[in-house]
């Protein structure tokens, strides 16, 4: 297992005031030091902000751009690897509209728009900002790899330490952890003659080490008045094999990832995570990042993985639709249609998921899927039928699902 981010919280004010980048920072580097000593190996460590509208000094669109550049040039003073600036909200539809103007203009700064959340309903408005913004952020680079850094969120509450999906929403700087620890599910059902075993070895596994990471961190954030939230104890992937939850999954089914038994098997382990004891923050959940674990990658790529294996999952575990390509050409009003059964699973479901969709420019489904980045598997295009929403849907405005009873 390993701590895929350390991530501090905080209103950062406009102009940014780097004080509190400091305090926050020192936080951060104190904590991944002592980490490391009790033998975590931590990949990052990231900043969030507020939504650019709720910031002290509230952001408007046309200065976010400004405002991403210069919190990247402050995570470079202070040696942080990445930045999150809160969710573009659905009452601003000019915040949308900016995305691609804050890709282009950094390299390490995340974003996110929100477009379904228990206080308003499903906004199919913010839903069709989203899908835009993602067609045009895939240009900003020949190859799409701009998506990256930007999610669509759908019941997404504040405080959860993975990006894109990472923002603050008021309260004193905090700050979070996120393991990269599918290789826990994969040894706990090695060898083990029965899914109690799994469950009894799962289980102690998560708790052991949530823990250890609690009792690490706590102090430091005192120390600097910093609150510490939790952990986001997710399954999340590394394409490798032996760190996919691809093979967690088809391990316990016995048949590849997509057929029957992968949805009893998602759902087994995310029970495994209910049940342990910790203090928790963010998705706590299984990640299914098509392109950042090898087994669904190539799963995918056969065909034997959809885009409706994915959404039927996020129903018992899963966290949405991420790192998923698509067609460079695909339709926005499909795009759309997706976003929309997306977050009324969320509302639905009373769960946090995110879309993290990256159409690739020049390709079709079917096309190979290669880039140059270690988090990244190989793969294909994924197929996402032209179906825009009927008129009805398109014309709703804002729906109110409520949780089911």
């Amino acid at each position: 297992m390993k701590i895929r981010a350390i991530t501090g919280f905080l209103d950062p004010g406009w102009p940014l005031n780097p004080d509190n980048i400091q305090v926050v920072a020192s936080g951060l580097l104190e904590t991944r030091d002592v980490l490391v000593q009790a033998g975590y190996e931590v990949q990052t460590l990231r900043l969030a902000t507020p939504p650019p509208s709720e910031i002290s000094a509230p952001v408007p669109p046309n200065e976010r751009p400004a405002f991403a550049s210069d919190l990247e040039a402050q995570c470079f003073v202070h040696g942080l690897d990445y930045a999150s600036i809160g969710p573009a909200l659905p009452e601003e539809p000019e915040g949308f509209e900016v995305v691609p103007d804050i890709l282009e203009a950094t390299e390490i700064v995340f974003c996110s728009g929100l477009y379904a959340d228990p206080e308003i309903g499903l906004s199919v408005r913010a839903a069709e900002a989203c899908a835009q913004a993602i067609l045009s952020a895939s240009t900003v680079s020949p190859d799409g790899f701009a998506n990256l850094r930007f999610a669509s969120l759908a019941n997404v509450p504040p405080g959860g330490p993975f990006f894109p999906a990472a923002y603050h929403r008021g309260g004193r700087s905090a700050i979070a952890i996120a393991t990269e620890s599918a290789d826990l599910a994969i040894e706990s059902i090695r060898e083990a003659s029965s899914l109690a075993k799994v469950r009894q070895r799962l289980v102690t596994s998560i708790e052991t080490h949530a823990s250890a990471l609690a009792l690490a961190a706590e102090p430091i954030a005192a120390k600097h008045s910093l609150r510490f939230l939790g952990i986001d104890f997710s399954f999340a992937p590394y394409p490798q094999p032996e760190r996919s939850l691809g093979t967690a999954l088809e391990m316990l089914s016995g048949a590849e990832a997509g057929l029957h038994g992968t949805v009893a098997g998602a759902a087994f382990l995310a029970d495994c995570l209910d049940q342990a004891q910790f203090q928790r923050t963010g998705f706590c959940g299984l990640f299914l990042p098509v392109l950042e674990d090898s087994v669904l990658a190539e799963r995918a790529a056969s065909g034997r993985l959809d885009l409706k294996d994915l959404l039927l999952l996020s129903t018992v575990c899963g966290t949405g639709l991420d790192t998923i390509p698509l067609p460079g050409n695909v339709d926005p009003k499909s795009v759309t249609a997706l976003l929309v059964d997306l977050g009324a699973l969320a509302l639905r479901h009373d769960k946090p998921l995110t879309a993290r969709l990256m159409p690739i420019p020049e390709r079709v489904a079917g096309d190979e899927v290669h880039f140059d980045f270690p988090y990244f598997a190989d793969s294909r295009v994924m197929a996402l039928p032209e179906q825009p929403l009927s008129e009805i849907w398109a014309s709703s405005g804002l729906v109110d699902l409520r949780p089911k009873l």
